[in-house]
C-alpha cells in the first residue's frame, strides 16, 4: 500500500476508480460491491466485475479498505499512513471508525517475531458500541448508517 502523499491526484485516477471512490466518500458507512454497483448503474456500471476491479485498484493505492467481517468497503480516512489500520464497528448504528496506531502494529510484529510467525497481512476489526450509541445520543459517529450483519436496526 502506498502512502497517500505518493499517490496521483484524484483526477489522475482511472474513470471507474474515481467514480467508485466518489461513491464511497458520499455514502455514510461501508458498502458492498453490489451496493456500489446499484449506486453506479447510471454511470454505466453494469457488472460486479467492473466494481471489483476498481476496488482492487483503489485498495492497491491505499484509498479504500475492505472490512472483512462484513464483506464491505470503506473509503480511507484522510490519514497519511503506511501502517495497517484497525477498525471499530458499532453494532448499534453500523458506524465504522478507522484507527491508526503504529504502536499496535509494531506490537503485533513483535509478537509474531517472538513466535517465529511471518506476518503477511493483519486485519484488526473490533465490534462494540460507539460513544454516541453508548450514551444514548443516537446515530453514531456519522461514518456509518449501515447495520452490521445479524443486527436489526430499530
Amino acid at each position: 500500500m502506498q502512502p497517500h502523499s505518493a499517490l496521483p491526484a484524484q483526477g489522475a485516477l482511472p474513470r471507474n476508480q474515481r467514480l467508485v471512490l466518489d461513491a464511497l466518500r458520499k455514502v455514510r458507512g461501508p458498502r458492498t460491491a453490489y451496493e456500489l454497483l446499484e449506486n453506479l448503474r447510471d454511470q454505466g456500471f453494469r457488472a460486479p466485475l467492473t466494481v471489483y476491479r476498481a476496488l482492487d485498484g483503489l485498495r492497491d493505492k491505499g484509498l479504500v479498505h475492505r472490512i472483512e467481517s462484513i464483506k464491505a468497503f470503506i473509503a480511507c480516512c484522510e490519514h497519511d499512513h503506511e501502517d495497517r489500520p484497525a477498525f471499530a464497528l458499532c453494532e448499534s448504528c453500523g458506524a465504522v471508525v478507522e484507527i491508526e496506531d503504529a504502536g499496535m502494529v509494531s506490537r503485533l510484529e513483535s509478537i509474531c517475531a517472538r513466535t517465529g510467525f511471518k506476518l503477511k497481512k493483519a486485519m484488526i476489526e473490533m465490534t462494540g458500541t460507539c460513544a454516541p450509541c453508548a450514551s444514548g445520543a443516537g446515530s453514531g459517529t456519522g461514518r456509518g448508517s449501515r447495520s452490521l450483519p445479524g443486527r436489526d436496526r430499530a
